[in-house]
């Protein structure tokens, strides 16, 4: 058995436990600090947001505490007497957990869960603990794995009541006692950090040589972004048929699907569903699976899916561009697609006059799928660049090639060649450089 797959290892509980234990549905105290700036509807927003984590993790929240400060406490997070009424909330429903709206540092979590006599989680953790259930593929275990660890190494203390989820191992699990054991742990988890990066770089290299191969086949690339559960895998499923997991929940589907798709011009492109954004998006799981990510940073084209039928649609438009400027994707030019205007019309509208460029569909019904492809079928062809080609008669496999990869615009019979002009794509055109005579100078 390998190091991943025994499960007396502690680095193995990173990714094979849970922090939320599904058995049972834990009952949760979810727990939130207003600081200055932050209003009662942005609070209150955040903390629905978390109650739905909390749903999708295997749990139920029972209540919520909400304290307004001008810092966090920076040995509670929270004050000592809100500790103490934290600590009678949760004797008084039974609650099994409390979980932090807030990041918390690991001196934090271990003094909370000293007072409070119970695990104390915050959204991060959460959001991991979901990642870890829904990552399938190998890179996607791995990445998963990776954010995992490096999020519990500051946490590893001393002492046999050390620990983070109370007698269910995973993330938080028991490490036992003494600074020997301690320091076997932390080696082993460094250990497997490292042995985890030399993976993914390898899986990176895969995938680099995998999308030179798409490259050098002249089919523009496209990228679906967007806020989790915004209905990105509905879309791709609609438009293609790809039979991708599509549910009505946060971060169902991780790893990303490449499909090709036919615009209503004929001319083919790839198209690409990524993992769902969030606010706060843990930076251990941006790093991890920024190599994942990185297809929207190289795409030609970003579909930017927002949820009309969210309560915040413009705070997810923003959490995502923050997500897109982190892996160095914001100068990709994107479409904005409006989705789910079957539940919530007015609120569809409302935006398109916001965002003017932006197109209103429903990926579940169908309705303006139409109108979206014919808009990004207009932004690829007002990228690409127009030129005069002379092809020989004998080369009809280079006409093909032209017609299936890019756009004609025109077409003349020669005594000997076609001459003809037509949009295409830079991979195409260093492809094809032998028949093309000039830049039309034209997009």
């Amino acid at each position: 058995m390998t190091d991943s797959q025994s499960p007396n290892t502690p680095y193995n509980e990173a990714l094979a436990g849970t922090l939320i234990d599904r058995t049972i549905r834990e009952k949760i105290v979810l727990v939130a600090v207003a600081l200055p700036g932050d209003t009662d509807e942005a609070v209150e927003a955040s903390l629905d947001e978390l109650a739905l984590l909390v749903d999708t993790a295997g749990a139920d929240e029972v209540a919520r505490l909400v304290q307004r400060r001008d810092a966090p406490d920076h040995t509670w997070y929270i004050g000592k007497g809100k500790v103490e009424e934290l600590k009678e909330l949760c004797l008084a429903l039974d609650a099994d957990t409390v979980v932090f709206d807030n990041e918390l540092a690991p001196a934090q979590q271990f003094k909370l869960e000293k007072l409070l006599g119970r695990t104390a989680l915050d959204r991060t953790a959460v959001i991991l603990d979901i990642f870890g259930q829904n990552a399938h593929t190998m890179e996607g275990k791995a990445q998963v794995e990776l954010a995992l660890l490096r999020y519990r190494l500051p946490r590893l203390r001393r002492g046999a009541n050390a620990k983070m989820s109370q007698q269910r191992g995973g993330v938080g699990g028991r490490f036992g006692s003494g600074e020997t054991k301690l320091e076997t742990d932390r080696r082993k988890i460094m250990r497997r950090i490292t042995k985890l990066e030399r993976e993914l770089a390898s899986l990176s290299e895969t995938r680099a040589l995998q999308r030179q191969g798409r490259q050098r086949s002249g089919l523009a690339s496209v990228a679906i972004v967007g806020y989790t559960n915004a209905g990105k895998s509905t879309l791709l499923n609609r438009l293609t048929d790809s039979g991708v997991l599509s549910e009505d929940r946060l971060f169902a589907t991780l790893d990303p699907t490449t499909r090709r798709l036919a615009l209503p011009g004929g001319e083919p492109v790839l198209l690409t569903d990524t993992v769902g954004f969030i606010s706060r998006l843990p930076h251990g799981l941006v790093e991890s699976f920024k190599g994942t990510l990185e297809v929207a940073a190289l795409a030609d084209y970003l579909v930017h899916v927002v949820d009309a039928s969210s309560p915040d649609p413009q705070g997810q438009i923003d959490a995502v561009h923050e997500v897109l400027r982190e892996i160095e994707a914001a100068e990709v030019p994107e479409l904005l697609v409006i989705n789910k205007a079957d539940l919530a019309p007015v609120a569809a509208k409302e935006l398109q006059v916001e965002y003017s460029d932006a197109v209103v569909v429903s990926a579940a019904t169908g309705d303006g799928l139409d109108e979206f492809l014919r808009a990004i079928g207009d932004r690829l062809r007002a990228l690409a660049v127009v030129y005069d080609m002379v092809i020989p008669y004998d080369r009809g496999d280079v006409m093909a090639s032209v017609h299936r990869e890019g756009e004609v615009v025109s077409t003349t019979d020669d005594d000997a060649a076609w001459v003809i002009r037509a949009r295409l794509s830079d991979a195409s055109a260093g492809r094809l450089a032998d028949f093309i005579t000039s830049d039309a100078g034209i997009s």
